[in-house]
């Protein structure tokens, strides 16, 4: 049986540590296809984006070209993290989106968090600016907790994926 990963993310744009991430997922959690997913309007990223839909699309596609064949991406309407994995087997994130996802803000209640949070798949979590990461996850061996897209976005080039 197909084991399958979801990484959810504006991927604006794709780093080096986005591809580590998935990388370390897929051989953590034997995942046979892990899916880059893109909110058409992500929490927590209104008026934050640089780059075109389309772009990010095409920067995923390079690196699925660029040896990845178990990597796709995934275009979604929905914008809650725990929406966007019903339906796979993992949910791949880093330990500063744990965080939002137990932030009862991105709700509409504490009850609809709980309902969230209780209806996750399993969790394969990077470690992320020393945000604390679950006891009963996957903890993913990745060093790269200082890149981040919006250091690419100012300069830090060496960290863009391809």
């Amino acid at each position: 049986m197909a084991t399958h990963g979801v990484y959810p993310g504006s991927f604006d744009p794709l780093t080096v540590a986005h591809l580590a991430i998935a990388e370390a997922a897929q051989r953590a959690c034997g995942l046979d296809r892990i899916d880059l997913v893109l909110s058409r309007d992500p929490l927590g990223k209104e008026g934050d984006r640089q780059a075109t839909l389309e772009e990010r699309l095409a920067a995923i596609e390079a690196a699925v070209q660029a040896g990845r064949p178990w990597l796709r991406a995934v275009v979604t309407d929905q914008r809650h993290l725990a929406d966007i994995a019903r339906g796979y087997d993992v949910l791949v994130l880093g330990a500063d989106k744990w965080a939002q996802l137990r932030d009862v803000s991105f709700y509409d209640s504490v009850e609809h968090m709980e309902a969230a949070l209780t209806s996750l798949p399993r969790l394969a979590v990077a470690p992320r600016g020393g945000h604390p990461i679950p006891d009963d996850c996957i903890r993913l061996d990745v060093d790269m907790h200082d890149v981040s897209s919006t250091a690419v976005r100012q300069g830090r080039e060496e960290w863009r994926a391809l």
